[in-house]
């Protein structure tokens, strides 16, 4: 999952690097891209989280 939302957070990089440099017209074009990649990036931070606290309760 950690290399997932790794991938999620360069992907999002690189969506607003092409927004800035304009290279699809219009650039409204990659707003739901965007949209959807920042929903997945909380979807898998959560997942990440909730993970962690379930690995730490164990140890406990």
């Amino acid at each position: 999952m950690k290399v997932c939302l790794k991938e999620l957070r360069e992907t999002r990089i690189w969506l607003l690097m092409m927004v800035k440099a304009n290279l699809i017209r219009p650039a409204s074009k990659l707003e739901p891209l965007i949209l959807e990649n920042d929903e997945l990036i909380s979807i898998f931070v959560t997942s990440v989280k909730t993970t962690k606290q379930r690995e730490d309760k164990k140890t406990s």
